[in-house]
């Protein structure tokens, strides 16, 4: 899983990890937006990430083990997911968000998705990390009356704009 990290600090070993921001922002696209494919994530960027730093961060979660890559045949695209470590960041990102909401200048279109995690809490996080897990890890979905976390997002995001 990656390389030593400087001190056994669980804060530094986490940025070690996934605390550059383009990866975070991988992930966040990935994660939120269920961009999987290289050209998605490229293509899709609102901060406009360019190929070889997208192609390196890509590798660098790969190995930190927050990103599985597909083995794909000559020809394919190789589709990236999510692994449990990054599943279980989806509390962070929504408190980051938050953090973001309150303390620094957004945009309504942007700032949609941060303040529906906000609103919903832990209990809103837990059902779209179960979700993820269905989409990424194949783990059974969630039993639900109404639309998902995934779909009220998307929802949420498509109407501000």
């Amino acid at each position: 899983m990656g390389e030593p990290a400087r001190s056994g600090c669980p804060i530094n070993a986490a940025v070690e990890a996934f605390g550059d921001s383009w990866s975070l922002l991988v992930l966040r696209d990935v994660m939120f937006a269920d961009r999987r494919y290289f050209r998605e994530l490229l293509a899709g960027s609102e901060e406009g990430i360019a190929s070889n730093i997208l192609a390196n961060r890509l590798k660098r979660l790969v190995n930190a083990g927050l990103l599985t890559r597909e083995d794909a045949g000559p020809g394919r695209r190789a589709a990236y997911s999510l692994t449990e470590a990054s599943i279980q960041l989806v509390p962070v990102f929504a408190q980051v968000g938050d953090w973001g909401l309150r303390h620094r200048p957004t945009s309504r279109r942007l700032r949609v998705r941060a303040e529906l995690l906000a609103a919903g809490g832990p209990e809103l996080w837990t059902e779209f990390m179960t979700e993820l897990r269905a989409i990424h890890l194949g783990e059974p979905g969630p039993e639900r009356d109404g639309p998902g976390v995934m779909e009220r997002l998307a929802e949420a995001y498509a109407a501000a704009l």
